[in-house]
């Protein structure tokens, strides 16, 4: 019997030694944050900035085209022939489709875009969360908006540290005038 309490006495002293090695620390980041204010997440941004502008003035130019011939054949359709009449019907409908499907192949060309860059910036954050993690001795870092979390105190939020680090440690992005030697 004496063998078992100083086994169950070792036992209940090991937990909280146990306990205490263990980081129990946790931390919060604001995902958003870190892709608004890093170096990398505004050039993701302009560059998907970019391409929607490019695909609205392509939309807006189908548009125009589209309103022209509209005009064309109500202001013409008392002196056009009807076969004529019939053909720019069937132009102007042609127009419309085509730019519906424009419009559409266009939001989901964007949304893939969006979250190839997503993915893209996620790899080069997630190594620098998990280095501040490990130096910062912590057990979890959770993403503070879409994990779940109701309410996370300022002072756990770690946001500011990884935007840093990940601006630090970023690979400059290479542009065109960069390359020309």
């Amino acid at each position: 019997m004496k063998k078992f309490t100083m086994f169950a006495l070792t036992a209940a002293l090991a937990i909280p030694a146990f306990a205490q090695q263990a980081p129990s620390r946790v931390a919060v980041i604001d995902v958003r944050k870190v892709l608004a204010d890093s170096a990398q997440g505004k050039q993701a941004f302009e560059r998907m900035k970019k391409m929607q502008e490019e695909r609205a003035g392509r939309v807006q130019k189908m548009d125009e085209e589209l309103k022209a011939l509209d005009t064309q054949i109500n202001q013409k359709k008392i002196s056009l022939s009807d076969d004529k009449l019939v053909e720019l019907q069937k132009q102007f409908s042609d127009k419309k489709i085509g730019l519906q499907r424009y419009a559409q192949d266009a939001e989901r060309e964007l949304t893939e875009a969006r979250d190839r860059s997503l993915a893209d910036l996620e790899k080069q954050i997630l190594p620098v969360i998990n280095q501040i993690g490990k130096e910062m001795g912590f057990a979890a870092i959770f993403n503070k908006y879409e994990s779940g979390l109701v309410f996370a105190s300022d002072a756990i939020d770690i946001t500011d540290v990884v935007v840093k680090r990940f601006n630090e440690t970023a690979k400059p992005a290479v542009t065109p005038a960069s390359n020309k030697k």
